[in-house]
């Protein structure tokens, strides 16, 4: 199989998230933590907890309908630390369930993940402009690594929790 034949992620609409206000009371997830170095994951730990939340979801009957609509949250917690968030339909046995609630305005970048700070500044700036200050961040990256060279783009949204 080419690279070309090995999509698994849908085409992002960036319309659909960016500057979007999004309220959230109680949206159902399902939570793991993984070490980082200084907010650096290592990859594998992505793979294997991404992929244990996936069965406990599909085993469940819990996978959001339409995959274009399923998020996959990144926390950090810590320097040493985040959190994980896969959207879920229900509450998910054998699972760290928990749930999400407030306002968020999302905005969509296409780059390097390692640009976030400089991303995180932008969205900054712009609720600033809008009156508004975050106090926190979660991030979704809507490609994986091979889908993202596919579609040539590392599109990921920020939602700031406002």
């Amino acid at each position: 199989m080419n690279t070309e034949d090995q999509i698994c992620c849908p085409e992002f609409e960036v319309e659909k998230w960016d500057k979007k206000t999004i309220t959230w009371d109680k949206k159902l997830f399902i939570k793991e933590s993984i070490p980082t170095f200084f907010h650096m994951p290592l990859v594998t730990m992505i793979d294997s907890k991404t992929k244990k939340m996936a069965a406990l979801a599909e085993k469940a009957n819990a996978n959001i309908p339409d995959i274009a609509d399923a998020l996959l949250l990144f926390h950090d917690s810590s320097a040493f630390t985040s959190e994980i968030y896969y959207a879920v339909s229900k509450k998910v046995d054998g699972a760290h369930n928990t749930t999400l609630s407030g306002t968020f305005v999302a905005g969509v970048f296409d780059g390097p993940y390692d640009a976030i700070p400089k991303y995180i500044k932008k969205m900054d700036k712009h609720l600033s402009g809008d009156g508004m200050k975050a106090k926190d961040y979660y991030v979704h990256y809507a490609y994986c690594p091979k889908c993202a060279v596919k579609y040539d783009h590392n599109y990921m949204i920020l939602f700031a929790k406002v």
